[in-house]
């Protein structure tokens, strides 16, 4: 993929510089892995994130001392965001709608966000729909190539094209419709209803790779949409449920199988047509 030297847009904020000298502890969940299980890839901030309690928390600012490599990482991840902003501004306005944008917050292992919580790198990249920003830990790209097999700058880039189809989710209207089933629902209901969330976020993935090309400054290639499918595959619910329990729960899932992930970033590439991305009633997933 071509990306270097693409435009960045004002929606940014940078909060490396800041650290946190609290102490955390996880009430109800064990274990990083099942944190990122959890939350990776969009979950719901608003229930896990606020099971974190933070005792002294000190804010502070200094200069932040970075790699060539981090720094080409945090423009890469700004091109990016600023492509998906390009796109959804494009697609929004054919449909007669209007496309408020998100923000990026790079961060380095934990952060406050303004209605869900404290943010932690252990939960991976996610979105907030009450501040309306993505928040990511960019150490996740490691996590990416070391554990989930991830290879290519092409997986980073489904990352954060997939928390903004949350945000876009959030504009249409179908995240709060979900969050608003909790507790109206038994938890195998509830947890159907995310899985369909979460692919409708992976196909939107998809839009913003089949119309970035045309409608942005970054350039993608086939290979990139076959490691774009690769990464999906890699972060399913039945391959993760596997690698940190020995077993599949279909019950428990909340974010789709590998095949699913994978098929619906697939069809947002294929068709790039929003209207085609109604997972909520698509028989297949009834």
């Amino acid at each position: 993929m071509r990306w270097k030297g693409g435009r960045k847009s004002g929606n940014f904020e940078d909060r490396r510089g800041m650290s946190s000298g609290g102490k955390l502890a996880l009430g109800g969940i064990g274990g990083i892995i099942i944190l990122v299980v959890g939350l990776l890839f969009g979950g719901d901030p608003q229930e896990l994130l606020q099971q974190m309690q933070t005792t002294d928390m000190q804010q502070s600012s200094g200069p932040v001392e970075t790699s060539a490599e981090e720094n080409e990482l945090v423009e890469f991840a700004q091109v990016i965001h600023t492509s998906t902003g390009d796109v959804w501004r494009a697609v929004f306005r054919s449909e007669g709608l209007e496309f408020r944008s998100d923000t990026l917050v790079v961060y380095w292992d934990r952060t406050p966000t303004d209605g869900c919580g404290m943010g932690a790198a252990a939960y991976g990249p996610f979105y907030c729909p009450a501040d309306e920003k993505v928040y990511i830990d960019l150490s996740f790209n490691n996590e990416l190539k070391e554990r989930f097999g991830a290879t290519g700058e092409f997986a980073m880039a489904y990352v954060l094209a997939h928390e903004v189809g949350h945000h876009v989710q959030k504009l249409t209207g179908a995240m709060d419709k979900v969050n608003s089933m909790r507790g109206r629902l038994s938890e195998r209901e509830y947890n159907k209803l995310t899985v369909k969330l979460e692919l409708q976020a992976d196909f939107y993935a998809g839009i913003w790779a089949h119309h970035a090309n045309k409608m942005s400054d970054v350039y993608l290639e086939f290979d990139d949409i076959i490691e774009g499918m690769k990464a999906a595959e890699a972060v399913g619910d039945d391959r993760l449920q596997m690698q940190t329990q020995g077993k599949v729960v279909p019950e428990a899932f909340t974010h789709g199988t590998s095949e699913q992930r994978a098929y619906w970033f697939k069809k947002g590439y294929d068709t790039g047509d929003i209207r085609q991305g109604d997972t909520f009633n698509d028989p297949s997933l009834q």
